[in-house]
């Protein structure tokens, strides 16, 4: 697959292991990483991509003028955003949504004027919150867990959340910016035959994440515990009970190389992403399995106060997805959890002030 490829955000976490991974899977390609190294790490990543030959091009998706640098490309993936759900907190979302949907319409452009083909990494934050938290749950020792008669609901399956839960309600200035950029690109589809594709990921994970307590939750509790850093549990009671599905980005990667390869699909169609019910995890669970495999315990606290964009529980439904591509999650939530430590501990001083 000897193709030319583009990726904004590409020193980012997702962007760079998608450059690293393509260059080794695809060798006779050419990639060019697109990034303004705004968040912290990336540059971190810089001699890891020069090494694999990918190409770095400095440059932010807000501007129109940096992505007209981009050379002609068979395909964009766009990786960039402001990831934080919670950025817009307290002050105005001006800046998230200038990156997360300026910046795709940006982004769309570009691979208008290249006849590109755009891959789109939205989120499932795009679902709205009071549905989700609405949906009957109970308590057990470590988890939620959703109760067995809310699969009778519409897009609330005994796997998961599926592509068919309603969109009304709120969801977060990230998960509208979003959603607004899902609608765009299906616009772009219709009037100017864009070929595109929607995936709606959940918590992607895996070496190569500089996880903070709103962003990249399972690398930040691996390295917590590395580094004997405390914790919290953060709403809910503070318990640490609530649960998400995680992926591996490889098992992402590998998704998309399926994906590729079936062109009649890149209509604007829309995916749900996940690692789903089998990768699924609490933060006290999560908790226990890095203890495991550190060989360690730290001290988390308790800050029972919720805040309203969290979520007690989101599972992803990726039945559709894995029956059109006969895809399935291969990793485990504890391979995950092993390959964050095992990338830590090769690195160890030199990645310790970037999570402190």
């Amino acid at each position: 697959m000897g193709q030319r490829l583009a990726i904004t955000g590409g020193a980012g976490f997702v962007g760079a292991n998608l450059g690293l991974w393509w260059r080794e899977r695809f060798p006779d390609s050419t990639v060019f990483a697109f990034d303004n190294l705004r968040r912290r790490g990336s540059e971190w990543n810089l001699p890891r991509l020069k090494a694999a030959g990918v190409e770095f091009i400095h440059g932010d998706i807000r501007n129109p003028e940096d992505l007209a640098r981009l050379p002609t490309v068979d395909l964009l993936i766009d990786c960039a955003a402001e990831p934080a759900v919670t950025a817009e907190s307290g002050g105005s979302p001006r800046e998230l949504l200038n990156i997360n949907l300026s910046g795709t319409l940006n982004c769309l452009e570009a691979a208008r004027e290249r006849q590109a083909r755009f891959l789109f990494l939205s989120t499932s934050r795009i679902y709205p919150i009071a549905p989700l938290n609405g949906i009957p749950r109970e308590e057990t020792e470590t988890r939620f867990h959703w109760m067995p008669t809310a699969a009778q609901g519409l897009g609330v399956t005994t796997q998961g959340i599926s592509e068919d839960l309603p969109l009304t309600g709120f969801r977060s200035f990230y998960g509208a910016a979003k959603l607004a950029s899902e609608l765009l690109i299906q616009e772009y589809c219709a009037a100017y035959g864009l070929q595109a594709l929607i995936n709606r990921c959940g918590i992607l994970a895996g070496p190569g994440q500089f996880g903070k307590v709103d962003q990249g939750v399972i690398t930040l509790w691996v390295a917590r515990h590395v580094f004997g850093t405390a914790l919290q549990y953060i709403g809910f009671g503070g318990t640490g009970k609530q649960v998400r599905d995680v992926l591996h980005i490889h098992d992402l990667f590998e998704l998309l190389e399926r994906q590729l390869a079936e062109p009649e699909v890149w209509d604007g169609r829309v995916y749900n992403v996940g690692g789903g019910q089998q990768n699924s995890v609490s933060l006290c669970e999560l908790t226990t399995l890095c203890q495991r495999i550190t060989g360690r315990s730290i001290p988390i606290a308790a800050r029972p106060e919720t805040h309203r964009l969290d979520l007690g529980i989101y599972i992803t439904d990726h039945s559709r997805v894995s029956a059109r591509f006969g895809w399935q999650p291969r990793r485990t939530v504890a391979d995950t959890v092993g390959d964050i430590y095992r990338w830590l501990l090769s690195d160890l001083e030199q990645l310790r002030p970037l999570f402190a």
